[in-house]
């Protein structure tokens, strides 16, 4: 697996509450999450959800049961210290993760950070937006032209640590040489949507690749923090 990463504060914010996990070995781990709640919270937020991610997945072979507890773990931590602690109350986090087996990946989400597939020239959002605007697409309410200029469009519904319980998207996704899977932030797809994404994902050198994905980000505005893992599938 050839493996890029990208991460930025952006234009705008103070500090980076992004955070990425490559954790290589016989099975490995892709993750990224970002995290909200105020200058701190965030970054907290977003860090814990990592580290025990990264902690409860190494030396196991993949399953979904462990995926599955290690978001109800995380989501665990982060919801009593934000409750515990005043200067981090309210923090969450997204989290989105590949745990790479020889045939393909399990995929967990929660939130709207994003997991894409490129195979052979088509684009394929392999995740779903637990987002306001994209439940009012999905039940017809909103039309899917109208969602990028929808003033709510930031407001997620389902994060890692802001509720006592959490329910996490999990899935087994097949892999195939020649593969591009892109995990990425907010701070990139509120920027680059899927035809732009197509494009720059079809660039041959997979550096260059996340180095355009970056900078048209930032170029656009970069009103948020943008990290991104770029992963392609080797012959």
């Amino acid at each position: 697996m050839k493996i890029v990463t990208r991460t930025d504060i952006g234009n705008i914010m103070a500090n980076n509450q992004d955070g990425f996990l490559v954790q290589e070995g016989l099975y490995p781990v892709y993750a990224v999450a970002d995290g909200m709640g105020g200058h701190r919270g965030g970054h907290v937020a977003s860090r814990m959800a990592l580290e025990a991610m990264a902690a409860d997945l190494s030396g196991h072979v993949p399953n979904e049961d462990t995926l599955r507890k290690s978001f109800i773990r995380a989501n665990k931590e982060i919801f009593a210290r934000q409750k515990l602690e005043e200067e981090v109350s309210g923090m969450g986090t997204t989290m989105t993760v590949l745990w790479e087996t020889p045939e393909g990946f399990y995929l967990g989400h929660v939130g709207d950070s994003r997991c894409y597939l490129m195979r052979e020239g088509v684009l394929t959002q392999m995740s779903t937006d637990h987002s306001l605007v994209a439940e009012l697409v999905r039940d017809g309410s909103l039309a899917p032209e109208e969602a990028d200029n929808y003033p709510y469009r930031n407001v997620i519904t389902r994060a890692v640590g802001t509720s006592k319980n959490i329910h996490a998207d999990i899935s087994w996704p097949e892999k195939r040489p020649g593969d591009r899977w892109l995990l990425c932030t907010d701070g990139l797809t509120e920027y680059i949507k899927a035809p732009r994404l197509r494009d720059i994902l079809s660039t041959p050198d997979l550096s260059d690749a996340a180095d355009c994905l970056l900078n048209t980000a930032l170029d656009m505005g970069g009103r948020d923090n943008i990290t991104l893992i770029l992963l392609e599938v080797e012959a």
